[in-house]
């Protein structure tokens, strides 16, 4: 039996990584077909299919008890939703005020300011820790306890840091994490606690894999069917420089803290590098629309959170295996964090 190609084994060890680059070249070519109310509707196909699909692969894939231990991990919550609330806007106001030195657009360095102020999403944060084989029952966990805190701690934080702030709107967000999450997770757990079906035969992982391709697909035909707005190329070769050097550095800081911490395993790293470094596109854009409705500058703002969220995919997607790898070592050697 011949061995295979080099290529082969690699392409096939970072599928995910390639799928993403491939949806991104996809988008490019025909924005139009997954942008917002085009053909594939991701408005309804993402919120209520593809999300709904990861989590209820969750929630059949998941022990009933380490959703018990999870709820006991007080301190794996307590990093998570402090650093995304407390120690990202912290950081990224102190970094605009470095950044002001320089005259960089100050509508775009308020528009980062409001991408550090914003919660986690709800999918692709939980979809990498699984990836990684991290602890995706916390993943879930501080992905929906973020988006709920989200409602009320964001608009405080909008309201310290900018001086103005906004109505989250909080019926249609939690209705919104009811239906595409919690319903999905619960539909996921009632299945493997009364049924002998545990998808064993299906490849549910690829399923929601391949889930998350499809909201990065979309994503990134937003991204690429924005109409003209006035800003100059250097303005978003700029934002893009600065988004990419502020999510390294907080991917690197929040890894090198979470992995000092005695009482968390090499899963629930994982978990906290993902979930506490992610900001949400779905929650973030509304906001900025209704904040920032009329402004002239609405694009400037905008355009962090436009470049933040494809970004953390790609970083997530190049990290997904060297994490694997990590956590393996730490096993194999039985070494101590």
């Amino acid at each position: 039996m011949k061995p295979r190609p080099v290529l082969t084994d690699y392409l096939l060890k970072h599928w995910l990584l390639v799928g993403i680059f491939i949806c991104i070249l996809l988008a490019s070519i025909y924005p139009s077909l997954g942008a917002r109310e085009g053909p594939l509707k991701p408005e309804y196909t993402v919120k209520y299919g593809a999300v709904s699909l990861i989590f209820f692969v969750s929630g059949l894939s998941i022990k009933t008890e380490s959703v018990r231990h999870t709820l006991q991990q007080h301190w794996l919550h307590l990093f998570v939703q402090s650093f995304t609330f407390v120690f990202i806007p912290i950081f990224v106001q102190t970094l605009v005020i470095f950044l002001n030195i320089f005259r960089i657009d100050k509508w775009i360095l308020k528009g980062l300011v409001t991408v550090a102020c914003m919660p986690p999403p709800v999918s692709s944060a939980v979809i990498l820790t699984k990836a990684s084989q991290g602890n995706e029952t916390a993943a879930i966990f501080n992905s929906v306890l973020g988006s709920f805190f989200g409602i009320v701690v964001t608009p405080l934080l909008l309201l310290f840091n900018l001086g103005f702030t906004t109505v989250v709107p909080l019926m249609g967000t939690i209705v919104q994490l009811s239906v595409s999450v919690l319903l999905p997770l619960l539909a996921g757990q009632l299945v493997r606690r009364h049924t002998e079906f545990r998808g064993h035969k299906l490849p549910l992982n690829a399923m929601s894999q391949s889930a998350l391709l499809f909201i990065i697909y979309t994503t990134f035909c937003d991204t690429f069917n924005v109409p003209d707005t006035g800003l100059m190329a250097t303005d978003i070769l700029l934002t893009m420089f600065i988004v990419l050097v502020v999510q390294m550095v907080l991917l690197a800081v929040s890894f090198t803290v979470a992995k000092s911490v005695r009482c968390f395993s090499p899963a629930d790293v994982v978990c906290a590098v993902f979930c506490s470094t992610h900001k949400s596109l779905t929650l973030g854009i509304p906001i900025l629309r209704i904040m920032f409705h009329g402004f002239s500058h609405l694009s400037h703002i905008s355009l962090p959170l436009l470049v933040y969220h494809p970004t953390q995919m790609i970083l997530g997607g190049l990290l997904v295996t060297h994490l694997k790898e990590w956590m393996y070592s730490h096993k194999s050697k039985k070494l101590p964090l």
